[in-house]
């Protein structure tokens, strides 16, 4: 919290705009006068969505690691144990190799009982193997030709190319969600000084007859109607005070900021007319910045990727492999006579697809077809966006002309005003006459700040939809 105050602070000294104390004495009671820029500032330095949109940048990024992690050589360290429960039991067929001896008598009668021996031998069988085995090593594995993990290096640069992308749209959101919310708060409170000074304005009319009534100069009747008047206008004005509550609580919330900080615009409507038709005239259609088109440029390259990926999989795939391993058999006690015998091997492993039912085939298919449907997506999107375009730039020059016209309007009312405020001292003109000049004069001045209001409101939403805010310029060092 502190933290933002400060922020806010030292991006006011930077930009040359006076705080009532240093920073190391600034309090709630304070208020900070902040420009647009610095609540842009503010707000893509704290808001939540601004955080976690770079977050998702920094997490494409350890997936594309992972994917080059794949091709880097894969070692794994196994262990196994074994006891042997039941031995194999194994019988020999000793018929062929006893008719084969021949010989004499004394051959002959050891050959009998040798004969004998193995025939009782192979009867019985012959256990097989050790109680105990073990077997420990290393595996190693390596891809020397994958041309699929190739493919997928590219997608996921481009995935990484979204993250930016989605980073960079919801920025532009943010910019634009706090130029309207500023604009509302200096059309709050332009609104609010219209209505004070009608309020006001009021307000002396009615102590005035209330003086006349005193000495006789005025009826009970006009006092009451000058003090309806006052009435009527006071829910006007608190629903003024309302809406610049709101507004403010608005930018709070934009700007990652408490809403018990108090701050202030530094700046008015009417300023922004001064630059009106220099801005208007410096407009820039062009639709490359647009953040849609580029999310869908960006959405085509990846299509594009997984297609090639999918192509991949019919080449075959030739991988390195070794293993170096330890193995010992004993019998009885399983924690004795060890005897360890290592062993190793390296080879090569090919894996060759051949056939899998078409599966490969209808994906390629597939993949072609979303490629196809993206491009008429994309013409479809650019003609609507060029639309939208010269929709706003025409609603922006009705709004300029609406500027001069209130802007004459008002000097008009107010002229019309002064008289009768003149006339109105000399008694050449009534109360009637009086408050309606005043009303007159409340509402042009009311339907200059809102032409104001409607022309920035437009310009920034063409901002948006052009895509071309410089993001750059509201970016601060930490």
């Amino acid at each position: 919290m502190k933290r933002v105050i400060l922020k806010a602070v030292i991006l006011s000294l930077t930009m040359g705009v006076a705080f009532p104390m240093l920073a190391q004495e600034q309090s709630y009671n304070d208020t900070i006068k902040l420009s647009l820029d610095q609540c842009i500032t503010i707000a893509l330095s704290e808001n939540p969505s601004i955080k976690v949109a770079d977050m998702e940048i920094k997490r494409m990024d350890y997936s594309k690691k992972e994917v080059i992690g794949q091709l880097l050589p894969s070692i794994s360290f196994a262990g196994q144990y074994s006891r042997t429960v039941e031995k194999q039991t194994m019988y020999l067929n000793m018929g062929a190799l006893g008719g084969a001896t021949g010989g004499g008598s004394t051959a002959g009668g050891e050959a009998g009982e040798n004969s004998k021996a193995s025939s009782k031998s192979s009867a019985s069988g012959i256990k097989m193997g050790l109680d105990n085995s073990y077997s420990l090593g290393f595996s190693a594995t390596l891809p020397l030709i994958a041309p699929q993990l190739w493919k997928s290096l590219n997608l996921s640069d481009t995935q990484i190319l979204q993250s930016v992308e989605t980073a960079r749209k919801s920025r532009l959101n943010l910019i634009n969600q706090v130029k309207a919310a500023y604009y509302g708060l200096l059309l709050a409170n332009d609104s609010y000084r219209v209505i004070q000074d009608n309020y006001e304005n009021a307000k002396f009319t009615h102590e005035i007859y209330v003086k006349k009534h005193e000495l006789g100069a005025a009826s009970e009747y006009d006092v009451l109607r000058t003090s309806v008047a006052v009435k009527n206008i006071e829910p006007e004005l608190l629903q003024a005070e309302i809406a610049i509550k709101q507004a403010k609580l608005h930018m709070s919330i934009l700007m990652g900021m408490d809403a018990a900080i108090p701050f202030e615009p530094t700046i008015t409507l009417a300023a922004y007319e001064q630059t009106m038709y220099e801005d208007v005239l410096s407009i820039n259609k062009s639709i490359d910045q647009n953040t849609d088109l580029k999310m869908l440029d960006i959405q085509t390259q990846t299509l594009n990727d997984a297609l090639d990926i999918q192509q991949m999989a019919w080449f075959p795939t030739v991988a390195f492999t070794a293993n170096y391993n330890w193995t010992s058999m004993s019998d009885g006690n399983m924690f004795k006579n060890f005897r360890w015998s290592p062993y190793s091997t390296v080879g090569l492993s090919l894996s060759l697809p051949i056939f899998q039912g078409g599966q490969r085939y209808y994906k390629i298919k597939q993949a072609k077809i979303q490629v196809d449907e993206m491009k008429f997506q994309r013409e479809n999107l650019e003609r609507s966006i060029n639309m939208q375009v010269d929709l706003a730039i025409d609603n922006i020059n009705k709004n300029v002309k609406q500027i001069a016209s209130s802007a004459e309007n008002v000097k008009q009312a107010d002229k019309a005003h002064d008289i009768i405020e003149k006339s109105f001292k000399i008694g050449a003109a009534s109360y009637l006459d009086l408050r309606d000049s005043e009303l007159a004069l409340t509402r042009s001045r009311l339907a200059y700040y809102q032409s104001i209001y409607n022309y920035l409101v437009a310009n920034n939403d063409l901002e948006l939809l052009l895509g071309n805010a410089d993001i750059e310029r509201y970016t601060t060092t930490e």
